[in-house]
């Protein structure tokens, strides 16, 4: 397929030339639903305006965009620390994306990488629909998985067993007496969620419990804030579960604090475990049992990964790894 100019956007939607490049520099300027019909030519046509003319005679530039779905967890931090490392040895400048599990502001950030003429991009995805990463396969833009495993072989994707981490977890609750057990995830589109929810069913069933015992305490977002809501609900429902199992640790130490406001103790009243021991887990009021993922690596291995296949696209080999996650036990659980 040839290069799509702005005059093939203008004759798609019926505007002027000028009114596609207001609707790419100054949307203000533009009426609602001319915009509409503007960006819906973009889209439909796959029209990407150039970075700069510098990128558009290398062809790319030397970077590569990392979309995260959370930037204020510490755990994508950690993630984009060990990207920026490798990225900078290698000579490379990373632009950051944050999503915010937006699927809308997932794609805008993957436009802008493409405009860049990014040489590549590690994503972890806001959902399970990879058209739009196939997209940037088309355009030449090698794509590889951060926190997420591979839907298919022809792709590099860095993961870690949530599956085995949510068993661990809920192994672990159960070793200290439980007799009702709540989960507490954030959104169902979110892959970890849901994996972290099997690996609780199996250890229920492996300890001959029943699975559909399990409590699911469902937020609409992984922050303390959400914890702290999720805490609240529970004690005004006077439906508190022996033990919680948190989907990360952001819920775990805001329903910490839920907790200890409203007098219960734990671990004597409530065991409670969190996901991906970030730094603050150790530093609580009661320090957080929580499952370790190796975050830094994960951010390391995925941008060795990417670079590997941007360099050397002849003798490229596409992996699929999976690290195991780690328990680590302290105050918080029986």
């Amino acid at each position: 397929m040839g290069t799509v100019s702005i005059k093939d956007v203008a004759a798609r939607a019926g505007v002027s030339p000028g009114t596609v490049s207001n609707v790419l520099n100054r949307p203000e300027k533009v009426a609602g639903d001319t915009r509409a019909r503007v960006e819906a030519a973009i889209k439909d046509l796959g029209f990407v305006r150039h970075g700069s003319a510098s990128t558009l005679r290398a062809g790319h530039s030397r970077t590569v965009g990392l979309s995260v779905i959370d930037i204020g967890n510490p755990f994508f931090t950690d993630v984009a620390a060990g990207v920026e490392d490798v990225a900078s040895e290698r000579g490379y400048a990373v632009i950051l994306g944050n999503s915010a599990g937006s699927r809308l502001k997932e794609e805008r950030n993957l436009l802008v990488f493409a405009e860049q003429r990014v040489r590549g991009v590690l994503i972890t995805p806001s959902d399970e629909d990879a058209a739009r990463l196939d997209r940037l396969r088309e355009r030449g833009i090698s794509v590889v998985l951060v926190d997420h495993p591979a839907e298919q072989s022809g792709q590099c994707a860095v993961a870690v067993n949530d599956v085995t981490g949510g068993a661990m977890a809920v192994t672990h609750l159960l070793g200290g007496g439980v007799d009702r057990l709540g989960y507490v995830a954030g959104p169902a589109t979110i892959r970890q969620c849901q994996d972290r929810r099997r690996g609780a069913e199996q250890a229920l069933a492996a300890a001959g419990r029943d699975p559909g015992g399990l409590v699911e305490i469902a937020m609409p977002a992984m922050t303390a804030r959400a914890g702290q809501q999720a805490a609240e609900k529970l004690l005004a429902d006077g439906s508190l579960p022996d033990a919680l199992f948190c989907a990360n640790d952001l819920l775990a130490l805001g329903m910490l604090r839920g907790l200890l406001q409203a007098g219960v103790r734990v671990p004597d009243d409530v065991s409670l475990i969190g996901y991906d021991d970030i730094d603050f887990a150790s530093a609580s009021t009661v320090s957080l049992s929580s499952v370790r993922q190796p975050t830094y690596k994960l951010g390391r291995v995925a941008t060795e990964l990417l670079l590997d296949e941007c360099d050397n696209p002849d003798t490229h080999a596409h992996q699929q790894i999976m690290f195991q996650p780690d328990l680590v036990v302290r105050e918080s659980t029986r």
